[in-house]
Parts: structure tokens; sequence; C-alpha cells
């Protein structure tokens, strides 16, 4: 007995596979690049605004964009984990610049707490911004732009409350409304956006931020 094969078959899933892993590189690539970027806009802004870059929200952006722009015709689980190696990518990216680069990273302590964080909001970002371009539930788009507001809402309370940077405070805020304003599809999804987003940020200020001072502090 014989068997047949179809031409391409076994090259499709090949090609399939090489493409994933091509997204994952420029995934992990493009954070490593933006983490060395974070660290020299520290040095090139000035005065209380050189903590913006290294902000939560700044390195999160990073992996919602990666869900929503790199993974078009892949499922959510796919953007998820190119959102984590975004993230992974960033915290390499920041503390080797400023290992090999300035004067030395210092102890490692910080370097993998914010591995750990980024290994948790890296692929909930991801998913985040996927389900905002491609979701076909409004609930989800909802909750993936509303959590992406959210974190500069997070950004704004601890600007204005524990650092008392007020300028910048109202930068965040400033996104934190315009977000859901300018990228909800209509007024009923910017209304909810716009809700979850203040109950995100509460929540993520309440969950993170405050335990980090408290460590930090």
């Amino acid at each position: 007995m014989t068997t047949s094969t179809i031409p391409g078959a076994s090259a499709a899933p090949r090609s399939h596979l090489r493409a994933r892993v091509g997204r994952a590189a420029v995934a992990t690539g493009g954070g490593l690049l933006f983490g060395v970027l974070t660290n020299l806009a520290q040095g090139w802004l000035p005065d209380t605004w050189q903590q913006l870059p290294n902000s939560g929200a700044v390195w999160c952006t990073v992996a919602f964009a990666v869900g929503a722009l790199l993974y078009r015709h892949e499922r959510p689980v796919q953007a998820a984990l190119g959102g984590a190696g975004a993230e992974a990518g960033l915290v390499v990216g920041y503390y080797g610049y400023a290992e090999f680069g300035r004067d030395g990273a210092g102890s490692l302590f910080f370097p993998l707490v914010w591995l750990g964080l980024a290994l948790v909001a890296g692929p909930l970002f991801g998913a985040a911004g996927w389900w905002w371009r491609h979701g076909r539930d409004a609930r989800r788009r909802v909750a993936g732009l509303g959590a992406f507001a959210g974190l500069w809402g997070m950004e704004a309370l601890l600007y204005a409350i524990d650092l008392h940077h007020i300028p910048e405070a109202y930068a965040c805020l400033a996104l934190f409304v315009l977000i859901p304003l300018l990228m909800a599809r209509d007024h009923k999804e910017r209304a909810l956006t716009l809700g979850t987003a203040a109950a995100f940020g509460l929540m993520a200020y309440a969950a993170v931020i405050v335990p980090l001072q408290m460590v930090s502090g």
C-alpha cells in the first residue's frame, strides 16, 4: 500500500510556526529596545518628569500595543505570550543598560521584582490589547481598554498621593480620560470603559502600588 502526500501540507505548519516565532522575536526585541529607551529618557526629561518613562503604565502600553497590532490573525493566548516577551524584554533592556551603560544596576532585588510583575502584567495587557482591537464581544473590548486606561488612573493616584508630582498626575489623568473617549467604538462603550477604568485603577493602586511603597519604604 502506498500513501500520497498533499503538496505543501507539511510546509504550512512550519510556515505558521516560523511566523509565530518571528512575532515573538519582534515583541521581545521591541521590548528590549524600549527598555533601553526608557532608561535613556530618564536622563533626557526634566526634573520630576524623569520618573514617567519608568512607570508601569508606560511599560504596559508596550504589551497592549503588541497584542493589538502584532497578533491580528492569532488567538488571544498568543497575544498574551507576546505581551510577556515584550515586558520581559523591557526589564532586561532597562536594567541591562543601567548595568553596562551607566553606573550599574545595583542589587538584583528590584530587577527580579519587576521581572515577576512583567510576567504577570505582560500576558494580561497583551490579551487586553487583542480583546480591544480584535474582540467581537463588547464586554471583552470594554474590559481590555478599561484595564489599559485604568493603568493611567493608577499612575495619576501614585503621582498625586505618594509622590506629590502634580503636573505628572494631571498628565496621567488626562490619558485616563482620553483613552476611553478616543479608542472606544461608541458612546455606550465609552461610558462603560470609563467606569471599568476607574474601578481597575483603584484596585491596581491598592494591590500593586501600596505594597511596593511599603517594600521600598
